[in-house]
């Protein structure tokens, strides 16, 4: 068993904690929001993830968690320090580190021993040897201490299987010596480690995460084309994936990715290389892209409806950014229900777990408690977060109580031919032929 401290109990300080305490270690989590440490102290999660209040609930009864806004209790005995605090963009797109700052200065007032440093926080390349700056310039009598880079690669939604079954785990740091004792600590997970330097490791994440997002902005763009052209989206990515150079996943066109990491990270690595007088031409498409997506849903609509949406009452099914969260950090749904609204419409939403979230971002929104009332009298039906309840819809109910039976798919979840024999007017992503085999499916569009 080691001691870990680890600083920041956000949505990757929480998980990692958590995760590491059942692994057997004693975690001794802090952060300066007392609140939220109060609330911790209760029981009460300031996330939704699955499986994590029952994780947290179990390793705080083993006596292996802890929660605390003391840096100094928490460092006493620690063998290593994690630091998994927030980085958000700031107003130029770069990352905001004024809170790894803050957290590398608590840690430098109150070590008193040799410590290995963790930087679990997404970071510019060169953070870790920043860190060690501050720590040296903020107090020069301090311990001994290394700094370990290691990325966090956890989705929301699966974020404790990620990091219980990842698939690989990145240590970067200028002594071997301590990213090997930090891989020690991953051992029991039984993936590949790999060790490399600080600027690397670092890098890796950002690298990681701009390729994932460019292929989903990739396949968003195959998808327009497709609706001009007439082919199915769904089944030429099938067609893709089936070559082992490109593989199947995140291939899944829809309205475009949004959360905590993906719009900040391609923004924070397009302005690292601007910084250093390179062009990322690739970064910029792949987020214009992703921008552009988020105005399918409003074409749509105006093709069945017409372009005048004043009063007009539109369903939104899915308000979190993906499903299994609750997390609306630039989600999708919120441009398109401003795009909406600006054209006069009345919008009401369901959601089974971010409304409460939703509702401090989105004005003018009535929050309802199930699909069928948002569909109750609806214009038109707009799926935005592909959550499994939705999938199973009664679309005879839902088409019975709408008011004009217009269903947009942003996630391509239903069938087109089904939904067509339902008597909806279907309009999917991407979905050129929409089962008719065919024609193209806005241009058959009739108005109502």
């Amino acid at each position: 068993m080691k001691n870990i401290a680890l600083i920041g109990v956000g949505y990757v300080g929480l998980v990692s904690g958590a995760c590491f305490a059942d692994l057997g270690n004693k975690v001794t989590a802090v952060d300066i929001n007392e609140q939220r440490i109060d609330n911790l102290n209760q029981g009460r999660m300031p996330i939704f993830e699955p499986g994590l209040e029952e994780l947290v609930r179990r390793n705080v009864n083993a006596g292996r968690l802890y929660f605390t806004t003391s840096y100094e209790e928490a460092l006493n005995d620690a063998d290593f320090v994690f630091i998994a605090v927030g980085t958000p963009s700031d107003v130029d797109g770069q990352a905001d580190l004024r809170y790894v700052r803050m957290a590398a200065e608590s840690i430098a007032d109150v070590m008193n021993h040799y410590l290995i440093l963790v930087n679990k926080s997404t970071v510019p390349v060169g953070t870790g040897d920043w860190v060690a700056e501050i720590i040296h310039s903020r107090r020069p009598d301090a311990p001994d201490f290394d700094v370990v880079s290691c990325p966090e690669f956890l989705r929301e939604g699966s974020a404790i299987a990620d990091f219980m079954n990842p698939d690989r785990v990145i240590l970067g740091s200028i002594n071997r010596d301590a990213a090997e004792k930090v891989a020690q600590l991953h051992l029991p997970l039984r993936t590949t480690l790999m060790l490399t330097d600080l600027r690397t490791a670092e890098m890796v994440k950002y690298a990681s995460n701009a390729f994932l997002a460019a292929k989903i902005s990739f396949i968003n763009e195959i998808a327009n084309i497709c609706e001009a052209l007439g082919a199915d989206v769904k089944e030429v990515a099938y067609g893709m994936g089936l070559d082992k150079r490109i593989g199947p996943y995140f291939l899944d066109a829809g309205l475009g990715w949004g959360g905590s990491c993906f719009p900040k990270d391609v923004q924070a690595l397009a302005s690292m290389a601007e910084v250093e007088s390179r062009h990322p031409h690739l970064l910029h498409a792949v987020m214009d892209i992703n921008r552009d997506q988020r105005h399918s849903p409003l074409r749509k609509v105006e093709a069945f409806l017409g372009r005048d949406l004043r009063d007009r009452k539109i369903g939104i099914l899915g308000l979190a950014f993906k499903p299994n969260t609750d997390d609306m950090r630039d989600a999708p749904s919120i441009d398109i229900i401003r795009n909406l609204q600006r054209k006069g419409a009345r919008v009401r939403a369901y959601d089974p777990v971010a409304m409460q979230r939703a509702a401090k971002l989105l004005n003018g929104v009535e929050m309802l408690d199930s699909a069928y009332a948002v569909a109750e009298g609806a214009d038109a039906l707009i799926l935005v977060t592909e959550w499994n309840e939705f999938k199973n819809l009664d679309l005879a109910r839902i088409k019975r109580s709408m008011a004009h039976p217009v269903l947009i798919d942003g996630r391509n979840v239903w069938d087109p031919l089904k939904a067509q024999e339902f008597g909806f007017k279907y309009a999917g992503i991407g979905r050129g032929y929409e089962g008719r085999g065919s024609g193209h499916p806005l241009d058959l569009a009739e108005g109502l």
